[in-house]
């Protein structure tokens, strides 16, 4: 081979070779490896569900306003203030099942949906009726009991108020949050709502004549109105279709639901919860 021909020769391979390189086929989806969000999307999420984080910290917070007799209210025992009522009674069984303590916070009405939103309790346990909008936001068990709701007067105004329209332009109270505030605003557009976060406070406020009428629930008033001779029920009728009371839980915690089911379906079973509200009546002492 000469000079000039080996020249011609490593040109023609040099060419094949970068002619080789140029026409390589992209690689494909399938040839490529999985990327870092695939690989995310195809691991099993390791957060623990509500009832499993219950389980491990070994007790769960019940969320609760006291004042609310006989669901739940202060009393002293011993010569300690304790907290009771069929509602914390119903909160101890559900512990008792999940093998976990009970710790009993106390706080306003008004703020047990935000305090169990921020994770500050794990359930709540508060006469707390099951409504529409706030099933937008947390999640229920099935309704555990339901009460009447009763307008409450002074006995010497039984014979003055007997209807709704009996009460137009009157101070009327309710619970501020509850269900009763949303009864006044709806049946009783032309009366004046009167909205606080305590019962006993509202009870206060219609002895002092403050208002003409308090919206509550039977067995509350009853507890109430036992020992208060000077208050009494009026026979004025209100529509109460969402009067049952559940326990809500966090959005999402369909686990913890299903726990407190089975525990509300063993009591309700053996009729403890009437049981439960029979001797709650019993212990109220209010003023």
């Amino acid at each position: 081979m000469t000079k000039n021909k080996a020249i011609i020769f490593m040109l023609l391979c040099f060419t094949l070779i970068v002619s080789a390189c140029g026409t390589k086929p992209a690689a494909t989806t399938a040839d490529k490896p999985a990327t870092g969000g695939d690989a995310a999307a195809t691991t099993p999420a390791s957060k623990d569900s509500k009832l499993e984080q219950i389980k491990k910290a070994g007790k769960i917070v019940l969320g609760t306003s006291a004042d609310y007799p006989p669901y739940e209210f202060h009393k002293e025992i011993n010569k300690k203030d304790e907290i009771i009522g069929f509602d914390i009674e119903i909160a101890k069984e559900i512990a008792k099942d999940l093998g976990v303590t009970l710790e009993i916070k106390d706080m306003k009405y008004e703020g047990l949906l935000a305090a169990l939103d921020s994770g500050n309790i794990d359930f709540i346990l508060a006469g707390m009726t099951p409504t529409e909008e706030r099933k937008k936001n947390v999640d229920f068990s099935k309704i555990y009991y339901t009460a009447i709701q009763r307008v409450a007067v002074r006995a010497e105004d039984k014979d003055k108020y007997k209807s709704i329209d009996d009460l137009k332009g009157k101070k009327v109270a309710g619970q501020k949050g509850a269900t009763q505030e949303k009864i006044i605003k709806e049946q009783m557009p032309d009366s004046e709502l009167k909205a606080l976060g305590k019962i006993s406070d509202l009870m206060l406020e219609l002895k002092n004549k403050k208002v003409e009428a308090l919206v509550v629930e039977q067995p509350v008033a009853e507890a109430y109105l036992s020992k208060n001779k000077d208050l009494v029920l009026a026979d004025i009728k209100l529509s109460t279709e969402d009067s049952g009371s559940a326990i809500a839980v966090k959005k999402g915690s369909s686990d913890l639901v299903e726990a407190m089911n089975k525990t509300l379906d063993r009591l309700m079973g053996a009729k403890s919860i009437d049981k439960m509200v029979a001797e709650a009546n019993e212990q109220v002492d209010t003023q």
